[in-house]
């Protein structure tokens, strides 16, 4: 009966040395993010994505994070540069449920689209497990840098996205 005792306690504690580790295991992988996004050029200056607006090779973009009471960094990325097609990716480690974490824009390596947009200067994403949603990857917004004039293209661009029209049926509280 000794042996069969034994072989009971020793299986319980294996039992519950496995779920301690799965959960402990588990909440530390909670604490892992990605976050990802893509940096454009408003080539209409629109200050919002169009068919014609280009991704931008090599933009600069930070993430921080500031507690909502105190407003103290409680998380700052180094600058990242994004990739050929204009995206990024910002690894990210820690729960920050009493912060606002945005990305920004730092800088734009095109001369001739440069200026931030006013409305996509930043990006706000969740980094906290606690807020219902699951998985590690955070998709921020699109962020933009407007070009300097806007190319010819754009009347035709914006008239068939009905932009135009709006613009014709209330004046000038549609632009």
């Amino acid at each position: 009966m000794t042996k069969a005792s034994l072989i009971i306690l020793v299986s319980l504690a294996i039992c519950i040395l496995s779920s301690l580790n799965f959960a402990y295991g588990a909440a530390a992988d909670q604490n892992k993010f990605t976050v990802v996004g893509l940096v454009y050029c408003d080539t209409c200056r629109v200050e919002f994505q169009t068919s014609i607006s280009e991704p931008i090779s090599g933009a600069t973009v930070k993430l921080e994070c500031r507690n909502r009471t105190s407003e103290k960094i409680t998380f700052q990325s180094p600058e990242i540069t994004t990739d050929a097609a204009g995206s990024y990716k910002i690894e990210v480690t820690g729960d920050y449920e009493d912060s606002d974490c945005d990305v920004n824009l730092v800088k734009s390596p095109r001369a001739d689209c440069n200026d931030p947009t006013e409305a996509w200067r930043k990006a706000r994403v969740e980094l906290t497990a606690l807020d219902g949603v699951t998985g590690s990857i955070r998709f921020a917004n699109n962020l933009g840098f407007k070009k300097k004039e806007a190319l010819p293209g754009c009347k035709k661009v914006l008239t068939d996205m009905g932009y135009y029209e709006l613009k014709d049926e209330l004046g000038s509280e549609a632009v």
